[in-house]
């Protein structure tokens, strides 16, 4: 067994400005296994190999119960948050199960490709809107963020007219430099607002999940609130990112793009998605998890009680998992075995609607937009290096 090293480095460590789609350098020369110290002092384990990351994410030895002593929260607005309830993302089996069970059959890949052709005209309808402004828009707010947003509010039952007030609260929620005292406010008026459709859900029932959640009867409206919230959440966070910062990768790379746009077909779509998802891997400050009892990692003990951070950014850069130059882009790599969606009990319950709303996207924009450019400096733009999940706080495009 090894101890750890004296030189504890600081998590998560800075990316480089010339490099905006890698994973920081520091992370890439990290040990398999070695402490590092995050912002409240304590000094969980770091892992970044693919097998390891991957074989703990299954591992029912690997706690991602967020109440837990020694759970290394990535932000102090995270902690905050937990004390207004664990989310069932942040539970272990069985209760987690039980939630998760509940919202199976509405992110079933047979439900979610027959939502395909009204995200599609989702799509069209934006474009169609950026095409009539003019020839130059911040790709982000016309395109990037509405789509997801309108996809998962359809699906919830939460009305979009409420999306800029939404989007803010997310922000506060997943901002690093929010406080405890915000996000603690952030979480309690989202709350409330989803908790006001719960009630009306109640007298006016549809064909969405609020409505399926409350005819279950098995919870309470804050219950039900609360996992609205996580779902509107990652919903529209993530996907608005990986679009955004998707469309800037292809565009900074003008052969992928083109080989993106000649393969014309639904399976080299849906392939080249897989790969912009394992080069990208907007969770950028990894999984957060805690060892429930004595385990080892890599040669390296990892005490119950300890906290863990699985690093997705680098394990899904590891020469051993990925054929060719993983820190290459190539969207004919076979990458389906990523981990971006996590692996295990824990894996996104809704990966199969994110892969169609980025399939739909992608193809839809450089279809219909032949000529989109960007209308910055790559190293220029606005990256997300103040929140949880990466991506582009705007993207200037012009065609």
């Amino acid at each position: 067994m090894t101890e750890p090293a004296a030189d504890v480095r600081s998590f998560p460590m800075p990316r480089e400005a010339r490099c905006p789609f890698d994973p920081p350098p520091e992370l890439r020369r990290a040990p398999p296994v070695s402490r590092v110290r995050i912002w409240d002092g304590s000094e969980p384990w770091l892992v970044t190999g693919y097998r390891a990351v991957r074989a703990l994410l299954a591992d029912p030895r690997v706690s991602a119960d967020a109440t837990r002593p020694g759970y290394p929260f990535s932000t102090v607005a995270l902690a905050a948050s937990v004390k207004r309830g664990n989310t069932f993302m942040s539970m272990d089996d069985p209760e987690h199960a039980v939630y998760r069970r509940m919202l199976t059959s509405y992110f079933s890949i047979k439900r979610i490709e027959a939502m395909r052709p009204g995200i599609q005209r989702m799509a069209d309808d934006l474009v169609d809107a950026m095409l009539h402004a003019g020839d130059a828009a911040d790709l982000v707010a016309a395109y990037a963020l509405p789509l997801p947003s309108m996809v998962i509010c359809e699906l919830l039952g939460v009305p979009y007219d409420e999306r800029e007030r939404f989007q803010r609260l997310a922000g506060t929620s997943i901002s690093t430099t929010s406080t405890a005292e915000q996000a603690l406010a952030a979480a309690d008026e989202m709350l409330g607002l989803i908790g006001a459709v719960v009630t009306a859900k109640r007298a006016r029932p549809g064909p969405d999940i609020l409505t399926h959640l409350v005819s279950q009867g098995e919870l309470s409206d804050r219950q039900i609130a609360g996992i609205g919230r996580v779902l509107l959440l990652a919903g529209h966070e993530t996907t608005a990112n990986m679009i955004a910062l998707g469309v800037a990768a292809l565009l900074a790379n003008p052969l992928q793009l083109r080989r993106f746009r000649d393969a014309d077909d639904p399976a080299s779509t849906a392939g080249a998605v897989e790969e912009i998802l394992r080069y990208l891997t907007i969770v950028h400050h990894g999984r957060r998890r805690v060892a429930r009892e004595d385990l080892e990692v890599e040669g390296t003990l990892i005490r119950a009680g300890e906290g863990l951070i699985l690093a997705i950014e680098s394990a899904n850069r590891d020469p051993s998992a990925f054929e060719g130059d993983p820190d290459v882009l190539d969207v004919a790599r076979p990458a389906r075995n990523h981990l971006a969606f996590a692996f295990g009990p824990h894996q996104c319950l809704a990966q199969a609607l994110a892969r169609v709303e980025l399939q739909v996207a992608y193809r839809t924009l450089f279809r219909r937009i032949p000529g989109l450019r960007l209308d910055a400096d790559l190293t220029a733009l606005p990256y997300k290096h103040d929140m949880r999940i990466y991506g582009l706080h705007a993207l200037p495009v012009r065609w």
